[in-house]
């Protein structure tokens, strides 16, 4: 077999591994640890194969890797996010203008979260379509799928933020403004943890999901936590804050600063859900 081509070595391995994979497995005697040789083996042959391929031949070992194990999805995943990071952190500026009352930069703000919004909605149709469905990608593709719708609510609960604020023309009270920026802040540094964590996916990829690297994401995730916790405490606050001034304001005002109020805590909500995903992928 040392004589073979590259293209044969690819050929025998594959089968074999295979051919012991799938041998008896109605009876189930083919252990773990034994099909976990058979792919080092497999591999092991690839990388052979590799290095005695000719010139050009290297695309070709590449097109047969790809198509057996898969391309990796984690690149459009962590562009994703960084999209609705992107779009959750403009909600800064657009509460700071409506605040001071300038609205042509109310305005611009929330073109932009549109504007980001809209792209990573395109992007996130392009990665459903385009998601590898190898038989050895080592986390189930469903799951990355879920990581990707929860990662896209972030943006478009930061649309719905900005839609609000700006179709109604709302004004911020004075005596809750300080707080609301705040709060605002604190949902925005959980989307920014989520994109944190997200952005390790390649790591873990490359380790396995195994190692010191799962430990560096676990702990990621729990700060993740203690960020959400702290933004429902803000909440809280900042209803109350409200609750004391809202015989003070139109009805119709109080009522839709309360829906502001939970429709913003959504975007920490959405990151720690982010988390819970990452998790569910960490025990594979």
């Amino acid at each position: 077999m040392l004589y073979a081509s590259g293209s044969d070595l690819i050929n025998q391995y594959v089968i074999s591994l295979f051919y012991g994979l799938t041998r008896d497995q109605g009876a189930a005697k083919s252990s773990t640890s034994e099909a976990e040789d058979l792919l080092a083996n497999a591999v092991l042959a690839l990388r052979l194969a590799q290095r005695r391929a000719t010139p050009g031949g290297n695309v070709q070992m590449a097109n047969i890797l790809a198509n057996i194990f898969g391309s990796s999805p984690v690149m459009p995943l962590e562009k994703h996010i960084e999209l609705t990071f992107r779009c959750a952190k403009q909600l800064r500026p657009l509460f700071v203008a409506v605040i001071a009352n300038d609205w042509d930069k109310a305005l611009e703000a929330r073109v932009e979260i549109e504007a980001l919004e809209h792209e990573a909605d395109n992007l996130k149709k392009e990665i459903r379509l385009n998601m590898p469905k190898s038989l050895f990608m080592p986390v189930p593709r469903e799951d990355l799928l879920e990581l990707l719708l929860v990662q896209d609510k972030i943006a478009n609960r930061a649309k719905d933020v900005s839609g609000v604020i700006i179709g109604r023309r709302m004004q911020i009270p004075k005596a809750i403004a300080e707080k609301f920026v705040e709060f605002v802040d604190r949902n925005i540094d959980a989307a920014k943890q989520a994109r944190k964590s997200v952005r390790e996916l390649d790591e873990l990829f490359t380790a396995g999901f195994r190692g010191a690297e799962v430990t560096l994401v676990a702990d990621m995730i729990e700060k993740l936590d203690r960020i959400e916790t702290h933004t429902d405490e803000q909440q809280t606050v900042l209803r109350g804050a409200l609750f004391e001034i809202e015989k003070t304001l139109d009805p119709i005002d109080a009522m839709f600063l309360y829906e502001v109020i939970s429709l913003t805590g959504e975007i920490a909500d959405m990151a720690e859900r982010v988390g819970r995903r990452l998790e569910l992928l960490l025990a594979h």
